[in-house]
């Protein structure tokens, strides 16, 4: 039996949210994708919870490989990214920081800034 490490995982574009811990962990996926869509959340809001079906549709029908950081459990990644409140989305591409969304947004919105960036 084999089991997938962080590294292997974050390989490939994926389906499914990849949970991100740490700062080296982030700066990974961000280096190894064009275009990265993290998802700074907290289990308590009641936003977040409302944007998670979004978040995971995004990841399953787009281009863009999506993340979560849990800002509880990453108090210091998401204070190096000036998130201030939850859900803060931050988009990049090609490496670099292009997009920060704060609040809930409509997945169709998402979708056509993903899309601004993957093409």
């Amino acid at each position: 039996m084999t089991t997938d490490t962080p590294s292997d995982t974050d390989m490939a574009a994926t389906n499914e949210p990849l949970h991100i811990d740490g700062s080296d962990h982030l700066n990974g996926v961000v280096g190894k994708h064009d275009v990265v869509l993290v998802d700074f959340y907290a289990d308590w809001c009641g936003p977040c919870q409302m944007l998670e079906p979004v978040v995971k549709t995004l990841a399953a029908e787009t281009d863009a490989t999506v993340a979560k950081v849990d800002v509880d459990a990453n108090q210091q990644l998401a204070q190096s990214y000036g998130v201030r409140g939850v859900p803060t989305l931050i988009l990049f591409a090609d490496g670099e920081q292009v997009e920060e969304i704060v609040g809930v947004k409509g997945e169709a919105d998402l979708r056509a800034l993903i899309e601004s960036y993957a093409e």
